[in-house]
Formats: C-alpha cells, structure tokens, sequence
C-alpha cells in the first residue's frame, strides 16, 4: 500500500474586502489551502433562525379560538400560528406555481371542455333512455350521477 504524499498547503490570503474574499474563493480551489482530511462535523444546537417581532391585529373570537386549538394540541399559541401561516404559504406558493405553468384561459378552457363533456354523457343517457336499454330516465340519471361524482 502506497502511504499519501503529504501536499504543502498555499497560505490563505488577506483580503481588504468582502468582495475580493468571494472573487478568490470563486476563482480558486480550496483544497490547495485546506487540509480536509482533518475537517470536524460542528453543529449550532442553540442556533435559530432570525425572527421579527410583529403587531398583528385579531378579532378577540377568532384569538380565543387559535388558543383552545393550541391548547388541545399542548402547543405555545404563537407557534401555531406560525405552523399555520406556513402551511398556508406553502399551499398558495404551490397553487402559483401551478396556475403559472397553465397558459391563460386554461381553467375557462377546462370548464367548457367538463361541460362539454357532461352534456355528452347526457346525450348519451338519453339515447339508451329511447333505446330501451336502460329502464328509466331515473336509471340513467343515477348512472351519470354516478360517473360525475355527484
């Protein structure tokens, strides 16, 4: 077994700015500086996230109502809120990004072609109605009902 060959490192620069930092490290590999081999996991446990303190305004049923939900579920009101409003970004970002891949008039397109759709079936009901293959129109209607999720 061959042992490594121990590289000499290149000292790291000084650098006057922010900007000459980045343009070096964008510009240079860092292992010709950086000896990795002797890298350590580090972890932040009491790291959190920045936070802004807001004054928001709520009708006193709907606060009473978010701090009986809270409580139920042995959670600080406030973060619950948080979880809340979360989800609910979450949930209109998707919706965005949705709609967006959709050309214009997509949806209005989508309902003519579901009407359309139905007053086929309709027809069709109709048509086995007159044919006899189906004993009423009440017969067909359950059907089509049926089919529609209605």
């Amino acid at each position: 077994m061959t042992k490594r060959t121990k590289k000499k490192l290149k000292p790291i620069p000084h650098f006057a700015t922010d900007e000459e930092f980045g343009e070096f490290w964008m510009t240079h590999d860092t292992t010709d500086y950086i000896d990795w081999s002797k890298a350590q996991k580090v972890s932040f446990p009491n790291l959190k996230p920045s936070t802004e303190t807001i004054s928001l305004r709520l009708p006193l049923g709907m606060l009473d109502e978010l701090r009986a939900l809270a409580n139920q579920r042995d959670v600080p009101y406030q973060s619950l809120l948080k979880v809340y409003l979360a989800d609910r970004i979450a949930e209109e970002k998707q919706q965005y990004r949705t709609r967006r891949r959709k050309p214009a008039g997509a949806h209005a397109l989508q309902s003519l072609i579901d009407e359309l759709e139905l007053l086929r079936d309709l027809r069709a009901a109709e048509e086995q109605v007159a044919a006899g293959r189906v004993y009423s129109q009440a017969v067909a209607s359950k059907k089509l009902r049926k089919k529609v999720g209605v």
